[in-house]
């Protein structure tokens, strides 16, 4: 017997925060507002997405080929009777099963089968569904890993490592090109790590100080003591993870791991990596990654994050992410047995009632449209009638002014000529005996003498006399050339020859501009 994992399908829209948990340290945080922080206490709220591990102690694992050839719809009944077969599972006893397929180009499909026992996921999880009504999501703590390829946190390429410790469970994953591989629990959880000491200074020392030690001071610690004790205690650790590494190397064919990450829920244990390095010969680094994520404390459980970032992927995509909850949410009202009879039975109600009603609430809905109308129509009178008598004191300003404009204008006007009129006179007039002079000096130039010179406003009549009458012709060709921009017009008259002394003469007409 087996049981199947439930899928609630949620509107993206309606999840604000998530909540990540430790179920076996209920130590929890909340992701809202972009920011990581401790939530103190769970409360039931449907607009958050609830999500926890389970611990690699608390499932078996198994992996199962099946032909390409069989239906993608029979593949989850037979991944599920594989799963009893290859785990000796109990027959007569529910389990809680969920698998998910490697991706590969090979002839069969192979997957990774996750198994837990309803009875020790009951124990762990009642007291926070209790509070909380339902958990979205439990993840298998060795698929956590998978959220740092996805991210681009680690690149997917070489074969990682990863170690953790927790309080309860100490578990060695193995990961190939970002894929999950392996893994398995080791006796070295925190816990057992702090009894076996206890058991090698033959006392029992106090818990808050052991631990305060190896989180503040690790391997480098200056206590001798404790120094030389952690150091055997982790020399027996490394020698059990480098049987599990020659054994994954075997089994698996890996021809070398590429770089091994080592952390604890309590945080970086210091030097841990460097003895890990010196000791397996394995490129080592902290298990610490920058999430990118806002909080208060200077180190949170890593796989509270990787549980944050997996929820993410989950909401995205459920199919991607290995699920063994077995408190999913309730489903929505619409989608529920009796919220459809409630539904159907309250349409049936107001289809009947609906026919005779409709016109007696019409003619509600056009009585109270008018009386509405009415009050909007007498307001937006009163309004134009203030409008209105505005407009009308505003046009008897407006044409008294335009009236004392208009006299206005014909006073500038008048005033405008007469200081025109006095500006002509004093800038512009030219003095007639300037111009004499002028004329007197070029007729001398010409040898030209006048008999007559009679000048009337702008206009000169010069009695011209000269021996020669080219002297009379050029003369008044070089006026007109040189005072062309003072001369409206010149003219003379026909050039005569008086008979008694034999000089030319001629009246010359000369307009001034």
């Amino acid at each position: 017997m087996f049981l199947k994992k439930s899928s609630s399908k949620k509107s993206k829209s309606a999840v604000k925060n998530i909540v990540t948990l430790n179920a076996y340290t209920d130590k929890k945080y909340i992701f809202k507002g972009d920011s990581f922080q401790s939530l103190n206490k769970l409360s039931y709220n449907t607009s958050n997405f609830i999500t926890s591990y389970v611990s690699n102690k608390d499932m078996i694992t198994t992996t199962v080929h099946l032909s390409r050839s069989i239906p993608q719809e029979d593949i989850p009944d037979i991944l599920d009777i594989k799963a009893y077969e290859e785990l000796g599972l109990d027959q007569a006893s529910n389990y809680i099963i969920s698998s998910v397929e490697v991706e590969n180009a090979g002839e069969e499909r192979e997957y990774h089968i996750f198994v837990a026992q309803p009875e020790v996921l009951d124990e762990l999880f009642s007291p926070i569904k209790q509070q909380t009504k339902y958990i979205d999501l439990i993840v298998p703590a060795p698929l956590l890993y998978k959220a740092l390829y996805k991210k681009e946190i680690l690149q997917d390429n070489g074969t990682h490592c990863f170690i953790y410790f927790t309080k309860q469970d100490a578990f060695v994953t193995f990961y190939k090109n970002g894929e999950y591989l392996y893994s398995k629990s080791i006796e070295y959880s925190l816990e057992q790590i702090y009894e076996k000491y206890c058991e090698m200074v033959g006392e029992k020392i106090d818990e808050k100080e052991f631990f305060s030690i190896l989180e503040a001071e690790g391997l480098k610690t200056t206590n001798s003591d404790y120094q030389q004790n952690f150091m055997k205690i982790f020399g027996e650790v490394f020698i059990t993870i480098n049987d599990i590494i020659i054994y994954a190397k075997r089994a698996f064919q890996l021809e070398s791991i590429d770089h091994m990450y080592i952390g604890s829920v309590q945080g970086p244990i210091i030097g841990l990596d460097e003895y890990s390095q010196n000791y397996l010969g394995l490129q080592s680094a902290d298990l610490n990654f920058n999430y990118n994520v806002s909080n208060d404390e200077w180190y949170i459980d890593q796989l509270q994050y990787l549980m944050l970032l997996s929820s993410f992927d989950y909401m995205e995509d459920e199919s991607s992410i290995v699920n063994l909850t077995m408190f999913p949410r309730a489903p929505a009202f619409v989608n529920r047995a009796s919220g459809q009879f409630i539904i159907a039975t309250f349409a049936a109600i107001s289809l009947g009632l609906a026919y005779p009603l409709v016109y007696l609430i019409g003619s509600y809905i056009n009585d109270a449209k008018i009386y509405a109308l009415k009050i909007e129509n007498n307001k937006l009178s009163t309004e134009a009638n203030k409008y209105k008598k505005i407009l009308s004191d505003k046009k008897q300003k407006i044409s008294v002014l335009d009236k004392e404009i208009g006299n206005l204008s014909k006073r500038y006007q008048g005033k405008t000529k007469t200081l025109t009129s006095i500006y002509d006179k004093k800038v512009n007039y030219r003095l007639k005996s300037g111009t004499f002079h002028t004329i007197a000096e070029e007729l001398s130039k010409f040898g030209v003498n006048v008999d007559m010179l009679y000048s009337k406003e702008d206009t000169l009549w010069i009695s011209l006399v000269s021996s020669d009458d080219r002297k009379l012709t050029e003369l008044i060709q070089y006026i007109s050339d040189h005072h062309f921009d003072e001369i409206d017009q010149i003219d003379i008259e026909r050039i005569q020859k008086d008979p008694e002394n034999h000089y030319y003469k001629g009246l010359l007409k000369v307009d001034l501009r």
